[in-house]
């Protein structure tokens, strides 16, 4: 069967390792990354590159149509913390960039998409432990309040005109290999790189503060399986939960000692501990472990030594 992807938003945190990923599974050829602006020279020259504006829904035809695209994943959005910011922009580039996908689909020009969610759809009035896949969801973040919109439209256009669109709720990620991109989780990558060069840190969150997180090689293997999976087996179309693990600054700090013992972290919260008390503390992913498969591989210790590693081998 013809497989062909293009990633929209492929210079990103997650689209830079998803590239890499698919290329390396489906061959480079068959992969066309695309961003509004081009990455750095080991990923340009890694396959096919297109400049592509995610609000421009001609611009993305021509490109679906010219490379006989099969798949879209659409990883251009505007995160929590940056999004707070920029309330508008935020809110056309994650919902209009997505209503331009779903159309092409709608209009058979493509066969299936991804687009991801996020823990953000939840609120303060949220069951904050073992959250369920179908619970009180009332974001009170612009990144969140698109979020749940989103879930809404894929659904309904699955609903309506059949679309394949298939989904899942990111808690944080962490990765080594591209820098924070504007998240609340975002202090949990720093942390590292801190961790490394000064060995302290200052958290913007307090030490109590228990989010989920997700290491990023679990977080792409869930992004592809989800996407590979037989059609019948996706019940859901709205959004799945998506697990890795909960702890908190403190814990992620623990967990640092043990391999830099003289790292000390402090704390200065800002307007990013609003944001992350509104969120829960961990998920109940069973749905999407029944449905697909879904199997989470790293635990806290393992990504500290992972991070740190890679972390000290790049600043060599």
């Amino acid at each position: 069967m013809k497989k062909r992807i293009l990633i929209i938003g492929a210079c990103g945190q997650i689209g830079t390792e998803l590239t890499a990923f698919l290329r390396s599974k489906y061959g480079s050829h068959k992969v066309i990354a695309s961003d509004i602006h081009k990455g750095d020279k080991e990923f340009m020259k890694s396959g096919p590159f297109e400049i592509l504006d995610a609000m421009d829904y001609d611009a993305i035809q021509e490109v679906v149509i010219r490379h006989e695209i099969t798949d879209v994943y659409l990883m251009a959005a505007m995160l929590s913390a940056t999004a707070e910011k920029s309330p508008m922009k935020a809110w056309n580039l994650n919902m209009n960039s997505l209503f331009h996908v779903l159309n092409l689909a709608k209009e058979k020009k493509i066969d299936k998409v991804f687009w991801p969610s996020s823990i953000a759809v939840f609120g303060s009035t949220t069951p904050k432990v073992d959250t369920p896949q179908r619970t009180v969801m009332e974001p009170s973040t612009v990144y969140g309040i698109s979020k749940q919109t989103g879930e809404r439209w894929c659904e309904y256009y699955y609903n309506r005109y059949g679309v394949d669109v298939r989904s899942i709720r990111y808690p944080g990620l962490i990765s080594y290999k591209t820098l924070p991109g504007g998240g609340t989780t975002d202090y949990a990558v720093d942390i590292y790189h801190k961790a490394l060069k000064h060995k302290s840190y200052i958290c913007f969150l307090n030490a109590e503060t228990t989010l989920p997180m997700m290491f990023m090689d679990d977080a792409i293997q869930a992004t592809v399986n989800i996407m590979e999976t037989d059609k019948a087996n996706i019940k859901i179309r709205n959004s799945y939960n998506l697990s890795g693990m909960s702890f908190n600054p403190e814990e992620i700090t623990e967990s640092i000692q043990k391999l830099i013992p003289e790292f000390t972290i402090s704390y200065e919260p800002d307007f990013r501990q609003a944001i992350a008390d509104s969120w829960p503390q961990s998920i109940d992913d069973s749905e999407a472990r029944a449905d697909w498969g879904w199997e989470s591989k790293i635990s806290l210790d393992e990504m500290t030594e992972i991070m740190l590693k890679n972390l000290k081998t790049d600043k060599e």
